[in-house]
């Protein structure tokens, strides 16, 4: 057996604690963030407008491009949301679903899909992807999260600023192109498996 006793005790304790936080979130949520609260429908429509407005507007001819770029968009945000709040850095007074450690809102709608549009406008026009999604970065960094801040929708702590968030969307963009282009080679220049050049 690898887990020793001592081990297994803090594991307990951890996982004990981890279930009260739990349940204190769920009870935040349903004295401050419930169906009857006015964020939890601003929220909620952070979720649902942008998904509705990528159905309508997805390029479909490259349609899994975009969707592949968008989705190393969503997953390095919601890494990077959850470490910056389990540390204390950023944390949401309002949530939709409570349970998560991260803005579900944000994460898997608004920034992937705003990351999207700008990708597909970028690729259909010829133009720099790097450039316009560092705009974007500079508009989610220095506009929207000030005013979501100055709302009480995200809150900064731990040394966080909107600086520091802007770096953030940049790795992250910066990790998203790379391993989308990565890939997009891949698809162009396809080696069966088992044979080298």
């Amino acid at each position: 057996m690898l887990i020793t006793k001592n081990q297994e005790n803090r594991l307990d304790v951890i996982l004990e604690q981890q279930e009260k936080v739990v349940s204190m979130w769920l009870d935040y949520w349903k004295d401050f963030s419930g169906f009857d609260t006015v964020p939890f429908w601003v929220i909620t429509s952070m979720l649902v407008v942008p998904l509705v407005i990528i159905y309508f507007k997805i390029d479909r001819t490259k349609a899994f491009q975009i969707g592949f770029y968008g989705f190393n968009i969503h997953t390095w945000f919601t890494y990077s949301d959850a470490i910056a709040m389990r540390t204390g850095h950023v944390y949401y007074p309002f949530q939709v679903i409570p349970v998560l450690p991260v803005n579900f809102a944000l994460d898997a709608s608004l920034v992937p899909v705003t990351f999207m549009l700008v990708y597909q406008w970028c690729i259909n026009n010829n133009k720099n992807v790097f450039l316009y999604g560092v705009l974007t970065c500079v508009f989610f960094a220095f506009l929207f999260k000030p005013v979501m801040n100055a709302w009480d929708y995200i809150q900064l702590g731990n040394g966080m600023n909107f600086f520091y968030l802007f770096l953030n969307y940049l790795g992250i963009l910066i990790m998203a192109i790379v391993i989308t282009r990565i890939f997009l080679y891949f698809e162009k220049h396809p080696k069966k498996a088992g044979k080298t050049d």
